[in-house]
């Protein structure tokens, strides 16, 4: 593989904004993409996919490079020497780029991957609260969480087929593979921009991962209901329980940011789903008000995220512990104050893209000791892994308020 200087200096960039000035990585890298109208489809991906790389593997690299935050451009060009080395890519004689002692490279990276918190990049304490709450199993989902995610399609029933998709689809010159068990689910053989297709453009489908699409077949939906969605966010849950209820009944979709439902309304519009209602919360009264009216919950809660550190794996260097204290305390809170939604004989899911039980399990049974939580039974859960299913690390619980 040859190097465009261009390129490279644009994931140098990058990786300043990401590293030492908290910028998220998909704002970067959105940003970066659109920095040459030049840049063919081969370029836009070396720049994205190489930038996503080397904050995946961050710890890794820059204890190889013997580089410490914050990095100066100087030693970003070390770690992005380091990147390229251990992926047999020849370096450019540029006066960015220094002596690479490539044996000496190769010999840290085999010393350095025989210790977990190195070998998967991860800090102390992540990689510490993992195998306390996973115990043997973090090995191998750690491992997981750090290959590249799939691209997964859900299908909007509302417009087409999975099959008629597929080949709407393969008419941009795009193949898509079945996925077992996700009946409306298209999966990527190969990556690309599905966002400039006509099927995109005319709401046939979204970007949804898999195991997220088990979330609202999980709520045990029928057209007609009312079904609240209570943290919506930019509402990728929402079209779906839409879909399934085939615009019939109503979807009220919740959240405390009002920019994200707004992106959701222009969603919903493309997707042609005209059963969902936005509500911003702007106090416990919002919530009062739906007390005992919904026939079915969704609380997809806030949380760590660790389960989808494969598409955001700048999240490694953002989490703090004290941040998931913090949230395991709002999901207790929402859960306890949301579940009053349900109204007798209706039906919650609590849902989180965490893999540890800690969010998980744990905060159902804590919520069902409770006074509110007495009301309710638990009819069954689904903890899914990522070194299991290939896709994203999901919880979800279903639970039945008694009549």
């Amino acid at each position: 593989m040859r190097l465009h200087r261009n390129l490279v200096f644009a994931v140098i960039d990058g990786l300043h904004e990401i590293f030492n000035e908290g910028a998220y990585a998909d704002k970067v890298v959105q940003k970066l993409l659109k920095r040459d109208k030049r840049w063919g489809s081969r370029d836009r991906s070396f720049v994205a996919e190489t930038l996503y790389e080397i904050v995946r593997w961050k710890r890794l690299y820059t204890e190889i490079a013997e580089v410490k935050e914050p990095f100066s451009r100087e030693n970003l060009w070390r770690v992005f020497a380091v990147w390229a080395t251990l992926r047999g890519i020849s370096l450019p004689d540029w006066k960015q780029i220094g002596p690479t002692p490539t044996r000496r490279i190769k010999g840290r990276f085999d010393e350095l991957s025989k210790i977990r918190k190195f070998k998967e990049s991860i800090p102390d304490w992540m990689d510490q609260l993992g195998e306390e709450e996973l115990g043997k199993l973090w090995n191998k989902e750690i491992s997981a969480l750090n290959q590249q995610a799939p691209v997964v399609l859900r299908a909007n029933t509302l417009k087409t087929t999975r099959d008629k998709l597929r080949g709407l689809l393969e008419d941009e010159k795009i193949d898509t593979e079945f996925i077992k068990g996700y009946p409306d689910a298209l999966q990527l053989t190969e990556r690309t921009n599905v966002f400039t297709t006509e099927a995109f453009k005319n709401g046939l489908f979204e970007v949804q991962d898999a195991s997220s699409q088990l979330v609202a077949n999980f709520l045990d939906i029928q057209p007609g209901q009312r079904v609240v969605d209570t943290c919506a966010g930019a509402g990728g849950k929402s079209l779906h329980l839409a879909a399934l209820m085939e615009n019939k009944g109503q979807v009220i979709a919740m959240d405390i940011y009002d920019n994200k439902l707004k992106e959701l309304k222009r969603r919903a519009r493309r997707d042609g789903a005209h059963n969902i209602e936005t509500r911003v919360i702007e106090s416990t009264k919002d919530i009062k008000k739906l007390h005992s009216k919904a026939d079915r919950v969704l609380i997809d809660a806030p949380c760590s995220g660790i389960g989808v550190l494969r598409r955001n794996p700048d999240a490694k260097w953002k989490l703090q512990p004290e941040f998931l204290d913090k949230i395991r305390k709002t999901q207790a809170e929402i859960l306890e104050n949301y579940s009053k939604i349900v109204k007798p004989g209706g039906k919650l899911v609590y849902a989180t893209c965490s893999i540890l039980p800690s969010e998980n399990q744990e905060q159902v049974k804590t919520f069902l000791s409770k006074e509110i939580g007495k009301e309710f039974t638990f009819i069954k859960d689904k903890k899914i892994l990522s070194h299991q299913s290939g896709y994203d690390g999901f919880y979800m619980a279903l639970l039945e308020r008694k009549s």
